[in-house]
């Protein structure tokens, strides 16, 4: 059961995610300041740094706990399921709540608009991957040349069909754009 510390902290974090949305949108990502989020939070600059490290976090901050729970899932697969069909089966599920989520096409255009969010992105996703091949290895046994190489894989066709979901404003399959990119992507021997 989560505390009351807990779910204080993560209901200020929402809070605070759903301000700065507000002000991105008006403002732009880059001409927005933390003491602007903060202002319009009802708190300080220092306070906000208790919820979040750098102002990108606010935008990307799921994704370190994203990447937590997409492990987890790895290692609760089956035991004999190849390893490519596991990524598949969990970064699909993922692919689905994505879809589903009201926000996400905002928050990709977001990103592409800012080089600071979209380094800060791409830092948070290499460490992700990195969570992610550590427990396809785990959990199948692979070399680690191997797991990090499907994880990339994966990675790489899941930015292909964040790209072209985007491009689409959001109407193409994404689930369907997920399949084919991992039977294009399926080794010979995983």
């Amino acid at each position: 059961m989560t505390g009351l510390r807990e779910r204080t902290k993560r209901a200020v974090r929402a809070e605070l995610v759903e301000v700065a949305q507000r002000l991105f949108a008006e403002q732009g990502f880059d001409e927005t300041t933390v003491d602007d989020i903060a202002r319009a939070a009802g708190m300080s600059k220092r306070s906000f740094f208790r919820y979040f490290p750098v102002k990108e976090d606010v935008v990307l901050g799921e994704i370190d706990f994203m990447g937590e729970r997409i492990a987890a899932e790895l290692a609760a697969r089956p035991a004999g399921e190849e390893p490519w069909a596991s990524l598949h089966a969990v970064l699909r599920d993922w692919e689905q709540r994505i879809d589903d989520e009201r926000q996400a096409l905002e928050r990709l255009r977001l990103i592409e608009s800012s080089p600071a969010l979209r380094a800060r992105y791409q830092q948070k996703r290499e460490e992700t991957r990195g969570h992610i091949a550590q427990a396809l290895q785990a959990r199948s046994g692979l070399d680690a040349f191997t797991a990090d190489l499907l994880t990339a894989a994966a990675g790489a066709a899941l930015d292909s069909v964040a790209r072209a979901w985007t491009r689409s404003d959001g109407r193409a399959d994404r689930l369907a754009l997920v399949d084919q990119a991992f039977a294009l992507f399926t080794p010979a021997r995983a």
